[in-house]
């Protein structure tokens, strides 16, 4: 047995032994009036994206031979595992069993309490969905500060289930309009070009939120230095730390902060709150590696989630009123630790690549021959022995979207003696850690909803409540828009979801409202009856499926229904 392994042998002892006692451990070290009640006047939430049981272990291998490091920080605070899953719902048309998710429908999972369908934002799964009020949204309607802080874009999946509510995760200008009147004291992440406008390179077409997010008391700060020189004291903070998602670990520079920087400063402005405070922290580009098959920089990352993880952590020992929980919204990328049958991985060579592969792909795509691509990956590797053979798989790209940075991870892995599934997401369990009173309540095998049922349980807050607050303003329907530009819903499934009735025979279809009022359709015809008029309704018919514009519901409640167009969704109030 060689040095290393003997000196990995010892330490997976010490680990088991570690393992074995420590939620005994970290439930000794809890302050005596949070045993006795069960609660916390705050909470922390960690959610490393793409997070799986072999990217920790990746992360931890590389510590103990790296650094000589024995676990992560993580490590004595494990409770348990929980499950994925989401509900079943439809992908590019194709219905699927939501076994395996996405980051939407797991994050309103752990968020709110509810399963929903993929790409789905904490709304239900229905044709008319209808609003789940998450962990942070009942904190703040507690009188708690709030926070959300991860390295994606502020306006991606995970951060946004926790404070925005839309039917599909891509309508990112929408979230970022919504964080606006949410109320959340600290947002820190990526994404500042669903704040601007495409005239000033970014994505919006109607206009610039940061002068709103100023007017609103909102401090904006876009570098590590202007983040750091924020005083720690209560109050908000919109942390914008690139166009697109935070750099990754190897290509940040010194204006980019960490995870454990965002982290840091955000605990120190919400912990000036008396009331406490509910925040949630990821580890967004663990994920984003894990779909590119690039392993340096995902334990690189899941490194930088780790020390965020210790902030949290030393923050909770010392402050003794607060509950820590940690988990992972899927596994990315079915990483194994080892291929081709080969009992061994390459673990010297894993700090050996100078940035990531996306930091590559503008010079692999403008690579035209083989010594092009030799010379790109020599100056960014240890590989000054590239075959011909591998050059021209990274120039003809591995098949996938991700095409030559796909060919050059795929190139790089087999060196590294590590696999990959795909670039997808996988249906793994994923781990639960945890610090304080929330520890017994997530722990052993549980579903990730229980991570916001637990949560909402120690600090006291009311999910029921706040979700019902939520469902009196607003449902969010399917729609369709016809050729006149004209916004048309699905008659029986709006009707129904705004407490009336909908009945077909034959030909006609007849719609009525909770006072009594009611709309004759006349589906052969394509006409519409009401008390009021008669043939002013568009009437639209789509295999099978009657849809009628807004004024027919309008006419229907006797309210002014409004339909926001930019969040896709009616106000009911």
């Amino acid at each position: 047995m060689n040095k290393f392994w003997k000196g990995l042998a010892i330490s997976g002892l010490a680990l088991s032994v570690v393992s074995a006692g420590s939620f005994v451990q970290a439930k000794g070290e809890q302050p005596e009036q949070n045993a006795a009640n069960g609660k916390s006047r705050n909470l922390i939430v960690l959610i490393g994206d793409g997070m799986g049981p072999a990217q920790i272990s990746a992360a931890r291998y590389y510590q103990q031979y790296e650094h000589g490091t024995k676990s992560l920080n993580l490590d004595p605070y494990y409770v348990g595992q929980a499950t994925t899953y989401a509900d079943r719902g439809e992908d590019g048309g194709t219905v699927v069993s939501g076994i395996v998710t996405d980051s939407a429908s797991a994050g309103t999972a752990f968020a709110t309490g509810h399963k929903t369908y993929n790409a789905g934002i904490s709304v239900s799964n229905e044709d008319v969905s209808k609003p789940f009020a998450s962990i942070i949204e009942a904190a703040e309607r507690g009188g708690k500060s709030t926070g959300l802080v991860t390295t994606a874009r502020i306006t991606h999946a995970t951060p946004a289930v926790y404070a925005s509510h839309v039917r599909n995760r891509d309508n990112e200008n929408a979230i970022a309009s919504q964080y606006l009147d949410s109320g959340v004291d600290v947002l820190l992440g990526g994404g500042e070009s669903f704040f601007v406008t495409k005239g000033e390179k970014g994505k919006r077409s109607d206009k610039n939120l940061l002068p709103e997010f100023k007017a609103k008391g909102y401090q904006v700060v876009k570098t590590a230095q202007e983040l750091k020189a924020l005083p720690a004291k209560e109050g908000k903070v919109l942390g914008l730390f690139g166009s697109s998602h935070v750099a990754y670990v190897p290509d940040r520079t010194d204006e980019t902060p960490s995870l454990a920087d965002m982290t840091s400063k955000a605990l120190e402005i919400l912990s000036a709150d008396k009331n406490g405070f509910a925040i949630m922290i990821e580890g967004g580009r663990i994920d984003h590696a894990g779909h590119a098959n690039d392993l340096p920089t995902l334990v690189q990352e899941a490194l930088d989630f780790d020390a965020a993880f210790k902030v949290a952590l030393d923050f909770a020992k010392k402050d003794g009123n607060t509950s820590v929980v940690v988990t992972a919204d899927h596994e990315t990328g079915g990483l194994s630790l080892s291929r081709d049958n080969i009992y061994e991985v390459n673990i010297d060579l894993w700090d050996k690549q100078k940035h990531s592969s996306e930091y590559l792909v503008t010079a692999l795509n403008e690579a035209k021959t083989i010594a092009d691509v030799k010379k790109i990956v020599a100056e960014n590797t240890w590989i000054t022995d590239l075959t011909d053979e591998e050059a021209k798989l990274i120039l003809d790209g591995d098949g996938s979207s991700y095409k030559r940075e796909g060919g050059y991870n795929a190139v790089i892995s087999k060196r590294l003696l590590i696999g990959w599934s795909g670039h997808g997401h996988s249906a793994v369990d994923v781990g639960v850690w945890a610090y304080g009173p929330i520890a017994d309540k997530v722990k052993g095998q549980i579903d990730n909803t229980q991570i916001a049922f637990a949560g909402a349980e120690v600090l006291g807050v009311d999910l029921q409540k706040a979700t019902a607050e939520l469902q009196s303003k607003y449902v969010y329907p399917k729609f369709k828009i016809n050729r006149e530009n004209e916004v048309l819903y699905p008659a029986k499934a709006l009707t129904e979801a705004l407490g009336g009735t909908y009945n077909e025979s034959g030909n006609t279809a007849t719609l009525s409202g909770k006072g009594g009022k009611t709309i004759t359709v006349d589906l052969k015809a394509g006409s519409a009856k009401t008390a009021e008029a008669s043939n002013k309704l568009t009437v639209d018919v789509d295999n099978g499926t009657l849809y009628l514009p807004l004024a027919a519901f309008n006419e229907l409640t006797g309210k002014s229904l409004k339909w926001d167009s930019l969040s896709e969704r009616i106000a009911l109030q």
